[in-house]
């Protein structure tokens, strides 16, 4: 790196090493000022010829005098502090104030010792010399930092310089092009023992990950930069922590599978999201099992353009099918996911159709006309407060309704295998969107016992990480705000995946599924909600106690715990150590059936929601009504 460094990123690369000892060396260069100045006004009062031999023989001890009581008073004005590179008319009051006091308590002492050889003329403009020479030092290095700041990054843009943790193959190939993109590279921190010491790509490895807290090695760093693109989660996660308690900003390289799908380069480094701090190994899928299914098949995914139906699409891609079917009832949505698919894999058929789970015409037309052999059903309605009161109806309608529809549809144009995205809302639900779910997962446990062709299977995993309704994104755009964060309760938690992983296992339990199974995704150990919000907020670079959090209590129909399972329920083992099988009650009866689509007729967006609630609760026994 060091080889095609401009010599502007070398000075700023020398003055950020200096800045951690600013201070003193602020007084020093301070000292050396007033100094010359001494000198500069006794050639000013004597003329060139006489301003050396003129002068009394106690002159050096009286400028030493002269230099210690303007430091002094330096010190206690704190001057010292001062940032040279915004120096201003406010630095300059100070700098003025502090003259005039050290020149008055200088001149005192000098007559007072009666050092009468001293003369009075220097004692009197020396202040005023020395002010001019310190304001045009400052003046100077901000100039100097401004011209090298604007050729490092083009523009008015502050320089970021970085430390980085990690010194293998990533940092190497991170060091070799960031700098074109304006930052400077301080130093490495690495825990391998023969790297201590050594210099990779002219950058120094200044100490282990531990060493990341001394401030002295921090130096003027801006920005913690994680390398780390092939360490394990755990790693991961210690090496963000230690990044996090610096107070600095912390940015991550891309991680290994993006920087292999060719999604992301090395040097496009990235914040933190709350997936990097989950801390669990990626998910391993049975390639053979999942490409068997996919390859060379048609696959109609509802919901397309949503967070979780864009990632099954963006996944199902990469394994080659015949085509695409994207079912979608959002204009934005459908256009945005083509938009990715068409430049992720530009040969991939695509076929985009807007439309409404909920009407059977129009879902029976894309089923019927383009025969898929696999449907992923991601259409739904999930926020939960949203849900819960003036459009419980509409959360009944399309969570449920719009599942018995698609299902009855694919099983009508032959498909091989129905998979429904559910959620652990659906167990011992206490609110409707969490019981219209599970009245969606009773539809097809009823369909499965019917003889059909089709295999009808469904999915449950928790909260997912940057979907629409998730907590992060609201939490980020408060943090941003300057707080405070809202929390709902201290002690709620919640299971918590990512977007890739939730689709990947989707696809897993499709590849595994046999008729009326309820998938039940590993999510890990559950995570308290305000330790998440504490997390995103020392990622922002924040230290603890700059942004509040505020607890404002539970909402319409909320848990303080999820629950992956209903009580009466088990769960065996599945070929895949991520997935189990949910041992459900026995399945929904044709009579049920017959209930729910009266209780779907005789209702209408008309119909109170605590009505609403009443009748599904008669459908869904283990829904706890709030009411």
């Amino acid at each position: 790196m060091s080889a095609h460094l401009s010599i502007w990123h070398r000075l700023d690369l020398a003055l950020a090493r200096v800045r951690p000892y600013r201070r003193p060396v602020s007084l020093l260069i301070d000292g050396a000022i007033v100094a010359i100045c001494w000198n500069a006004t006794y050639l000013f009062r004597l003329g060139f010829e006489r301003w050396l031999h003129a002068r009394p023989s106690y002159d050096g001890w009286v400028m030493a005098l002269v230099v210690a009581a303007y430091l002094a008073v330096f010190a206690a004005a704190g001057i010292p502090r001062g940032m040279w590179r915004f120096s201003g008319f406010g630095e300059v009051k100070r700098l003025t104030l502090a003259c005039l006091v050290s020149g008055m308590l200088s001149a005192a002492v000098v007559l007072m010792a009666q050092l009468a050889e001293v003369p009075r003329a220097v004692l009197a403009l020396h202040p005023f010399v020395s002010l001019i020479g310190l304001c045009m030092v400052r003046v100077a290095y901000r100039m100097l930092y401004e011209h090298a700041r604007s050729q490092i990054t083009g523009g008015d843009a502050e320089v970021r310089r970085a430390l980085v943790i990690g010194a293998g193959e990533a940092a190497k190939r991170l060091l070799a092009t960031i700098h074109h993109q304006g930052w400077i590279v301080l130093g490495l921190f690495d825990d391998d023992p023969a790297k201590r010491g050594a210099r990779i790509g002219g950058v120094p490895v200044l100490g282990t990950l531990q060493d990341l807290g001394r401030e002295e090695l921090r130096g003027a760093a801006t920005h913690v930069i994680v390398a780390l693109p092939g360490a394990t989660a755990a790693q991961r996660r210690r090496a963000i922590e230690l990044a996090s308690a610096t107070g600095l900003p912390v940015l991550m390289v891309p991680s290994a599978s993006e920087l292999q799908d060719g999604s992301a380069r090395i040097e496009r480094v990235r914040n933190i999201e709350p997936e990097d701090l989950l801390g669990r190994e990626p998910v391993l899928l049975d390639e053979a099992g999942v490409a068997g299914l996919i390859s060379g098949k048609t696959v109609l995914v509802t919901g397309a353009g949503g967070s979780i139906g864009s990632e099954l699409c963006r996944q199902v891609a990469r394994y080659g099918p015949a085509r695409m079917v994207l079912f979608e009832l959002s204009e934005l949505a459908l256009y945005q996911i083509e938009q990715q698919l068409s430049e992720l894999h530009p040969h991939l058929p695509l076929v985009r159709l807007i439309g409404d789970v909920k009407s059977r015409e129009q879902i029976g037309h894309a089923c019927n006309t383009w025969r898929p052999q696999l449907v992923l059903h991601a259409a739904a309605y999930k926020h939960v407060p949203l849900m819960e009161d003036e459009n419980a109806w509409m959360a009944l309608h399309n969570n449920t309704l719009g599942t018995l529809q698609a299902a009855s549809a694919a099983a009508e144009a032959g498909a091989e295998r129905f998979v429904l995205i559910s959620t652990d809302k659906a167990v011992n639900p206490t609110n409707v969107m969490g019981a219209s779910k599970r009245a969606a997962e009773m539809v097809l446990s009823h369909l499965s016992t019917q003889g059909l062709r089709t295999t009808f299977a469904a999915v449950r995993f928790g909260n997912v990480l940057g979907s629409s309704g998730s907590v992060i994104p609201k939490f980020k755009e408060q943090i941003a705000k300057g707080g405070p964060v809202t929390v709902t309760h201290p002690d709620i938690t919640r299971y918590f995946m990512t977007i890739p992983e939730a689709a990947r296992l989707v696809l897993q339990a499709a590849a595994l599924a046999e008729s009326g199974q309820v998938y039940v995704l590993d999510m890990g150990e559950p995570v308290r909600i305000v330790d998440l919000a504490r997390d995103l907020i020392r990622l922002s670079g924040h230290r603890d106690g700059e942004i509040g959090i505020v607890f404002s209590g539970l909402r319409p129909g909320e848990k303080l715990f999820e629950e992956l399972l209903a009580d009466a329920d088990a769960t065996l083992a599945s070929a895949h150590p991520r997935l189990r099988v949910a041992q459900l009650q026995e399945p929904a009866s044709g009579i049920w059936l017959e209930r729910l689509h009266a209780f779907l007729g005789s209702t209408s967006t008309a119909t109170p929601p605590a009505e609403c609630r009443r009748l599904l609760q008669a459908l869904v026994p283990e829904y706890k009504r709030p009411d």
